[in-house]
């Protein structure tokens, strides 16, 4: 309960601290966002760990596991919980779509070594570094109300200003007022119809651009902690039952390690910043398939790929994908596609349990 705790605690703070950052620096909050939630460190040593410990098998199938569940059950509770409109500029998808395409051509080798990890982490430079030159000639808006909170930064409202606001209806608890118009002296105007005003963004983006960078910071560290405390014993369950190493990865560990992903996908959806969840789903899958995988094997060593990752694991991780590209492609998140995901999902997750090797059979 303590690492769930705190795992919900620094979810909410990094939430806010991110829309500070971006604020505060000025850098579009989708790139801040991939860098920040779409690079896993908890996933990363935990993957490492299992290699350099003779676990290729689990480190392989946490790989996979994860990021099948960023789209499988991440996405689909985003989408089912608090759907949304979305603006994915479609390069972005194109490389969300590559990235396990490349690692299932890789795979095909049967043998991932040092220099496939090169290549991976090369690749995941790369598409960091599209993101940041696109994000910055594209001239996007930081995030999607930023100037809206700028004018009510101006209004007074949060810092202990005159800004009042004439409510239009019924809004959300938790800090949140609700919608409608705000005035403020002579800098009336009127909000969105559908905005609803997160006084924690609002505050994080008074932070200096120092403190707003150290506060994200230590946010994440408490994410990843929250993480691994949440996840202890996972471990114990592979010898306790005798599950296949690939298909523990892919599925038991996979949901201890998705806790801080969906904290980090739907909050940010409900509270008003989609493009922290978008950056976060995305960030994380091309950075599984490449960035993280490469460093697991330039550290822990070789990987051997089993049949079963390729007739199975790799087929539905690529179409879990190419679906979840295709939703995000409409422009808006809506309930029926987190139900086709999840539902997509939770048959890859039984299936991978009963029919390969996930139940033990005594044959004494």
């Amino acid at each position: 309960m303590l690492g769930i705790a705190l795992l919900v605690y620094s979810a909410e703070k990094l939430i806010g601290y991110l829309v500070g950052v971006a604020s505060r620096w000025t850098i579009s909050l989708f790139l801040i966002a991939v860098i920040f939630t779409g690079i896993e460190f908890d996933d990363l040593a935990f993957g490492i760990v299992l290699n350099l410990e003779d676990l290729s098998k689990v480190a392989l199938g946490t790989v996979i596991g994860t990021t099948i569940a960023m789209t499988g059950l991440v996405l689909a509770l985003a989408a089912i919980i608090a759907p949304t409109s979305v603006d994915v500029p479609k390069d972005y998808l194109v490389l969300f779509v590559a990235a396990p395409v490349v690692m299932f051509a890789l795979a095909l080798t049967r043998a991932l070594t040092l220099v496939t990890g090169i290549v991976l982490v090369l690749l995941f430079v790369a598409f960091v570094g599209w993101i940041a030159y696109r994000e910055y000639t594209a001239r996007r808006p930081i995030w999607r109300n930023a100037e809206v909170y700028e004018q009510l930064e101006k209004a007074g409202a949060g810092g202990g200003g005159t800004a009042t606001a004439t409510l239009a209806g019924a809004g959300g608890g938790g800090g949140d007022a609700p919608t409608g118009s705000a005035t403020g002296g002579s800098n009336g105007f009127r909000l969105p119809p559908d905005l609803r005003i997160d006084q924690g963004f609002l505050k994080a983006r008074q932070h200096s651009p120092g403190a707003a960078i150290a506060l994200a910071v230590l946010a994440l560290i408490g994410l990843v902690v929250g993480a691994v405390v949440a996840g202890e014993g996972t471990g114990g369950v592979l010898d306790t039952f005798g599950i296949d190493g690939t298909v523990f990865g892919a599925t038991i560990a996979t949901l201890a390690l998705s806790l801080e992903d969906i904290f980090l996908t739907v909050e940010p959806q409900r509270r008003g910043a989609p493009e922290i969840a978008v950056a976060n789903i995305i960030g994380s899958v091309v950075f599984s398939v490449t960035g993280k995988l490469g460093i697991i094997l330039l550290v822990g060593g070789a990987i051997t790929v089993d049949h079963d990752v390729l007739t199975w694991h790799l087929p539905v991780l690529l179409v879990l994908t190419v679906l979840s590209a295709i939703f995000l492609a409409t422009g808006r998140l809506r309930r029926w596609h987190g139900v086709v995901l999840l539902a997509l999902y939770v048959v890859y997750f039984v299936v991978s349990l009963v029919a390969f090797n996930g139940v033990p059979v005594d044959t004494d």
